[in-house]
């Protein structure tokens, strides 16, 4: 808890960069594989490295700590004395080597340093291992979408999983352009009424169906979402859905007041962008253009001349 409390304080602080340089997102594995989730680290102060794994909605668990200047790692719990797990450290390297993948090596995955009494992490890396039992399986839909602002659509979820004690949860992840990795944007809990049950030699399995209806949407709903099943003791992600927003602006009749007061129409003009941004970067060269500055910036825009 203490070195959790450190860290926070730490990046709150701000006062220096992380010297902790982690791959983010989302990697796909399937079982039998060996992944390597990189770690690069910086700096010329003596530091213990130690690299996390976090199950879903689960607190993080410590898989190994290694002194700068060493060549072996320690490992800790389960991880102890386990060959399918190694770290590959070397100048500025702490590199965790997952053998032989299963299901409950799903989880994200964090890269940690301390030094200095700061604790510092990486961004986390997700790491999503697909089985290779077909009676467990996520279909999501569509795989893409192109749409305009104001428009609707609706993603859906197909599982096909066994029936466990525990029941199972399904989760949607959202993941937008420039952010560092997926987010959760809602959760289904467990609703055994949209599933229904079926008997396939002796295995009870069941298929369920969720939506995630998106209404009305805007350019920040843009991005690529992602639907997971976490179900008897495993995590299965869809493949994944681009939501594609294209935005159509309408710049017409703005109107300008010269310093007597006369009012004069600007231009009329349509233009269609992908991006805010881009409005902002018209916007701007035609105030460079009339000298104006903006009065109003909600509905027909007031600008007066500042010539």
């Amino acid at each position: 808890m203490f070195s959790f409390v450190l860290f926070i304080v730490h990046a709150l602080a701000g006062t220096e960069p992380s010297a902790i340089q982690q791959e983010s997102g989302l990697m796909s594995a399937n079982v039998g594989d060996t992944m390597v989730l990189q770690c690069f680290y910086q700096g010329d102060m003596a530091m213990h490295l130690s690299w996390y794994k976090q199950p879903f909605r689960e607190k993080p668990n410590l898989i190994s700590t290694i002194y700068k200047y060493e060549e072996c790692a320690t490992f800790y719990h389960e991880f102890k004395d386990n060959p399918r797990f190694s770290v590959q450290s070397s100048n500025g390297v702490n590199h965790l080597s997952i053998s032989d993948m299963k299901s409950l090596d799903s989880a994200t995955y964090y890269c940690g340093s301390a030094h200095s009494n700061v604790v510092e992490f990486g961004k986390g890396t997700i790491l999503d291992v697909k089985g290779i039992v077909l009676r467990n399986t996520v279909l999501q839909q569509p795989v893409s979408e192109s749409i305009q602002p104001g428009d609707s659509v609706t993603m859906n979820c197909t599982i096909h999983t066994e029936t466990c004690a525990g029941g199972h949860s399904v989760y949607w992840f959202r993941h937008g352009s420039g952010e560092s990795h997926p987010g959760i944007i809602y959760t289904h809990g467990d609703r055994s009424d949209q599933c229904e049950k079926t008997s396939e030699a002796g295995s009870p399995t069941q298929s369920c169906v969720y939506n995630l209806p998106k209404r009305n949407l805007s350019l920040s709903d843009a991005g690529t979402y992602y639907c997971a099943v976490a179900s008897c003791g495993e995590i299965l992600f869809g493949d994944e859905t681009k939501l594609d927003i294209h935005g159509k602006y309408n710049i017409s009749n703005w109107s300008y007041v010269l310093q007597n007061d006369i009012s004069y129409t600007a231009f009329e003009e349509q233009w269609e962008s992908n991006s805010a941004l881009k409005v902002d970067e018209l916007v701007n060269s035609l105030l460079r253009k009339w000298h104006l500055n903006i009065l109003v910036p909600t509905g027909e825009l007031s600008l007066v001349y500042t010539h």
